[in-house]
This record gives C-alpha cells, structure tokens and sequence, in this order.
C-alpha cells in the first residue's frame, strides 16, 4: 500500500498522479515522462525534469511503480485514486484512540449531505453482506 497519503501531495504531484490515473484508465499505462509532461506543459509552463523528478518520488513514496522502457522509464499508478483516498483514511483513524476515532467520524459525517450518508449506509451494507459471506454467518 502507498507509503505516501493524498492529503500530504503537493499540486504538481496531484497533476501529475491524475494523468497517470487517467492513462491507466484509458489503457495506455505505463506511460512514459514525456507524455506526462507533455499534457501538463499544454497548461503550464513546466520543465520535463520536474516532471521527471517529481514521477520519481512518486514510484519512490510507493505511489507509482515503475518500469524500464529502453532509456526511459513509465510508471503505472500503484493503485486506484479510491485506493489512495481510502488509505489515507484509514492511516489518520488508525492513529487515533477509539474515542478521538468516534469523534473524529462523527465530526466528518456533520458535515455529510444526505446524499453522501446514503451512499455511507449503502457502502456499509456491502461491507457487512460481504464479512458475513466470508463468515458464514447470518447477517443482522
């Protein structure tokens, strides 16, 4: 899993990550620096070894692998951006008491539109039917 959470990524890393998920998606992964950079470089002004440097720290924080392609490397996503979202979750509660944890998700769940509390109920539902096949037990 990721050493490095979203929440600690700097714009250019975000970027940067969001062309490479967005080249998985579309087949094309692993996808080499220059097509990175080219995409970024048609809205910014930005050298190709930042980019270059900044896709390796990326595979370095365990964000990106890579891969050797002839002189160059690609890099595919080490995993998906939903991955990624949830591991940073995980790591901020896991860090947390149980109190401080309850606290922590009540507080986040506040602010939570009715929408987003029904996808959590539905997201709990299929987490639960899913413990409970494994189990072999009854769901409640």
């Amino acid at each position: 899993m990721p050493r490095k959470a979203m929440n600690t990524l700097g714009e250019l890393e975000r970027a940067v990550m969001d062309e490479v998920w967005r080249a998985a998606e579309e087949g094309r992964a692993p996808v080499p620096v220059r097509e990175v950079h080219d995409s970024l470089a048609a809205s910014r002004t930005l050298a190709y070894t930042t980019v270059m440097t900044v896709m390796g720290r990326l595979a370095e924080a365990g964000l990106l692998t890579q891969e050797r392609g002839g002189r160059a490397y690609r890099y595919s996503p080490a995993g998906s951006r939903e991955e990624l979202t949830a591991s940073t979750m995980l790591d901020q509660l896991h860090g947390m008491g149980t109190d401080d944890r309850r606290s922590a998700m009540l507080h986040f769940l506040g602010d939570a539109s009715p929408d987003e509390i029904a996808d959590l109920k539905a997201a709990l539902a299929e987490v639960e039917a899913r413990h409970h096949s494994r189990t072999g037990t009854k769901a409640p």
